[in-house]
């Protein structure tokens, strides 16, 4: 991901997960089959795309689909597409609660060495209390959940770069005798995380080389984007900042847009997003108010991305938008992902290539 010549590095985001990004029974989405994500895969490194991002699901939504409730782990998928690809950049997103640092230190480096020294890891804090639960764990208050991953992850670094046994102590891990042999490829592994809080900007800032923001809209993306790179900056650091955006492209906006709305509101999962969203936000149809349709509408279109939706041209004049906002890259999703990888390689790349936003490789 670091040594990507392009403006606006891209990613494939939630392959992994049954329905994807999109909370629909329309079909074409995300099933999760291994054929689909080694064709996914091989598709998106054809294409000149960046990487994958695979979410971190224990459990689905409930309603009609129970979207994301079949997946596959993070770690073994992105150590089994390692093995049939030759360039791409894979991530594992990884819940900080679920899963011991000496563990992901072996596993990390092992699909490392699998990759050629192109894994990297996406760390999520964890919010989910009901899928922490299946852990026998008490979720922590929302900073504290941030202050254990960065012992965590100081754990994790530490028993990269040690070449001989070690003592850790920290506020949350106490590692006796502590090694792990061998090391990643990559000198220094390439960490993603998702901070949009205070708390969250601080610990991107201080700790990862990516931070993946979600907004209501570009102007809030470009903000956050200069929030997050300001604090990276505090701790003379570089830190890149990634959007979310779902694309809906065909050869007329009228199309998209009809496109988009059949999904959303004849086939979209309405009680899974209730449910998805009462975890995000207690009781949101009572809190959120008139604003509760519009942010649900917007989740089972894309996860909450920013909508690129429209022709061609549209969708390409939104991702330079979103670059000349600050962003330095961003990650992808669409309903039938098969369609819109291959969509991407003919008609929108040429036009990125164009517009000085991908280089020709």
């Amino acid at each position: 991901m670091r040594e990507s010549p392009h403006r606006l590095k891209l990613a494939v985001f939630g392959v992994n997960v049954s329905g994807g990004c999109s909370m629909t029974s329309v079909p074409g989405t995300i099933e999760v089959t291994w054929q689909e994500s080694k064709r996914i895969a091989i598709a998106a490194e054809r294409a000149g795309i960046d990487a994958l991002v695979p979410v971190a699901r224990w459990r689905g939504m409930g309603g009609a689909t129970n979207f994301n409730h079949r997946s596959f782990d993070p770690f073994t998928w992105a150590a089994g597409l390692a093995a049939v690809t030759e360039r791409i950049a894979l991530f594992a997103t990884c819940h900080v609660p679920t899963v011991h640092p000496v563990r992901v230190a072996k596993e990390f480096a092992t699909v490392d060495h699998i990759s050629g020294g192109r894994f990297c890891l996406n760390i999520v804090a964890g919010w989910n209390q009901t899928e922490i639960a299946m852990f026998g764990t008490e979720q922590l208050d929302h900073d504290a959940r941030y202050d254990m991953a960065e012992d965590w992850l100081g754990l994790i670094r530490a028993l990269w770069r040690a070449q001989e046994t070690f003592h850790y102590q920290g506020a949350y891990f106490d590692c006796p005798n502590a090694y792990s042999e061998p090391s990643p490829v990559q000198v220094e592994p390439v960490i993603m995380s998702a901070g949009n809080s205070p708390r969250g900007i601080e610990f991107a800032a201080a700790n990862a080389d990516l931070n993946f923001v979600v907004a209501p809209d570009l102007a809030g993306a470009g903000e956050a984007a200069q929030r997050a790179k300001v604090a990276a900056a505090n701790h003379n650091r570089a830190l890149a900042v990634y959007g979310q955006v779902y694309i809906v492209c065909c050869d007329t906006e009228a199309e998209a847009v009809a496109m988009r709305d059949r999904y959303v509101h004849e086939h979209g999962d309405w009680e899974g997003v209730r449910n998805l969203l009462d975890v995000l936000i207690p009781n949101s149809q009572s809190a959120l108010g008139e604003e509760w349709e519009s942010m649900a509408a917007n989740m089972i279109a894309g996860y909450g991305a920013l909508p690129l939706v429209g022709t061609a041209d549209q969708v390409v004049e939104g991702l330079v938008a979103l670059s000349e906002a600050g962003l330095d890259g961003t990650t992808m999703s669409w309903v039938d992902y098969h369609a819109g990888i291959e969509q991407y390689e003919r008609v929108l790349k040429p036009r990125l290539e164009e517009a000085g936003l991908r280089e020709k490789l």
